[in-house]
């Protein structure tokens, strides 16, 4: 049949292709199928029509069943169900796609992949690693924040977009890995030990967009888990939306519905700091002016009284009094006062250290005239030399007529300069 359809070119119409897939995969799995398979992404549309797909963990086709043939179906189809379905393949050329028309369905059992998630689930509940005293709170004020997520996509935009906007005095730093795929497990957990390794951050962020089931399987990893139960820092997950959860939202410190709200819990806002600040600003003059102001009143209270005790006191009394009144004055009064008597203080420390100054530099007048004296410069000034040894001598000092040999060269120092010259002879005086 292949060769009746070609065209003059030796070529197949995209729409004779299709047409040959149709007919072959209607001859090769001739209707009914029955395939033994899991439900997962299971949606209802207002239509009635159901759209799922059916996975066996290693495989994965997209399937429909229709509002007529669903009606006669006695379970409640979801996520997880394992199930026998009747179904025909179904070719769509239009846009290329291939899927499962479901006739019938029956209940086969928990599917094997929500068992597996349900045993991991109950183990790590088990080990206490969910336990809500493990739960560390997020640093108020982070300066240092660390994201986990991948490097591409509106996830990472969204959340520095947040963070910038609320809190941009903190620092952040990107731990890039894949979020989906076989590798994305594997990735995730190095980058978030990696992270955990630097102690560089005060709060870690994990997470990525919503998405199908079978997307968001990397955040149920057995090892991410442990990864982020052994962490030493804060841990927030964020992945999908607010009706995805993956295993590590049990494990994590805290859980947010999304990246952005991940992004808002871990950043304070800045615009709420800075009104908060003001009006504690506010109220400490308005409390610091109440205060002032009673204070004045009740000095000028004291200062009353005090000038009517003086009529009826005594002259002791009233020495004492007048004692007393001088302390009762007014705080801008008093800081001038004490401002008054360090200003005496300075003049005279001020004085102090001029007169030390200036008895230090006679002392060093004298030292310096004494040394002048017993100087060997000022002993050349009166007429008299110095006689050294040549220069290549290790003790160049001549104190005695043994200290030299005929011959030798020597050298005399004048006030004005130097004599080289020779021993000729040599006589000791007893």
């Amino acid at each position: 049949m292949l060769e009746q359809v070609r065209t003059e070119e030796n070529a197949l119409t995209v729409s004779t292709l299709a047409a040959l897939l149709t007919q072959t995969l209607t001859e090769v799995f001739p209707s009914p199928l029955r395939v033994d398979a899991e439900i997962i992404n299971f949606k209802t549309y207002p239509s009635g029509h159901w759209y799922f797909s059916l996975t066996d963990g290693q495989a994965t086709l997209n399937a429909v069943m229709f509002k007529g043939a669903n009606r006669l179906v006695r379970l409640v189809p979801r996520d997880g169900l394992k199930i026998r379905a009747v179904c025909e393949i179904n070719f769509y050329p239009p846009n290329g796609k291939l899927q499962l028309l479901v006739k019938k369905m029956q209940d086969a059992g928990e599917g094997d992949q929500k068992a597996k998630l349900e045993a991991l689930k109950a183990k790590l509940i088990s080990e206490g690693l969910t336990d809500l005293a493990r739960k560390r709170p997020l640093p108020t004020l982070p300066t240092r924040i660390a994201l986990v997520t991948s490097s591409r996509g509106a996830v990472i935009r969204d959340m520095l977009t947040v963070l910038n906007a609320r809190w941009p005095l903190a620092a952040i730093r990107l731990y890039s890995a894949a979020v989906q795929g076989e590798t994305a497990p594997q990735e995730l957990t190095q980058a978030l030990q990696r992270a955990n390794d630097d102690r560089w951050a005060q709060v870690i962020i994990i997470g990525r967009g919503g998405g199908a089931a079978e997307d968001l399987s990397a955040f149920n990893d057995e090892h991410l888990c442990r990864a982020i139960a052994n962490c030493q820092t804060p841990v927030v997950s964020a992945v999908g939306h607010e009706t995805d959860s993956g295993l590590i939202d049990l494990i994590a410190d805290v859980r947010a519905a999304t990246p952005s709200q991940a992004a808002e819990l871990v950043s304070p806002d800045r615009r709420e700091i800075q009104a908060r600040l003001v009006g504690w600003v506010d109220r400490l003059i308005t409390k610091t002016q109440t205060q002032l102001a009673l204070g004045e009143q009740r000095l000028e209270l004291g200062q009353t009284r005090l000038r009517q005790a003086m009529h009826t006191a005594t002259r002791d009394q009233r020495d004492r009094l007048r004692r007393l009144e001088s302390l009762l004055v007014a705080p801008t009064e008093y800081i001038q006062r004490k401002a008054s008597a360090v200003d005496v203080q300075r003049e005279r420390l001020e004085s102090s250290m001029a007169r030390l100054v200036e008895r230090k530099h006679s002392e060093l007048k004298r030292a310096s005239g004494q040394l002048h004296v017993l100087s060997p410069l000022a002993t050349l000034s009166r007429g008299y030399g110095i006689v050294l040894k040549d220069a290549q001598a290790d003790d160049r000092m001549i104190g005695s007529v043994a200290d030299v040999n005929p011959s030798d060269p020597i050298e005399i120092r004048l006030k004005d300069g130097r004599l080289d010259a020779r021993v000729e002879s040599i006589e000791k005086e007893s």
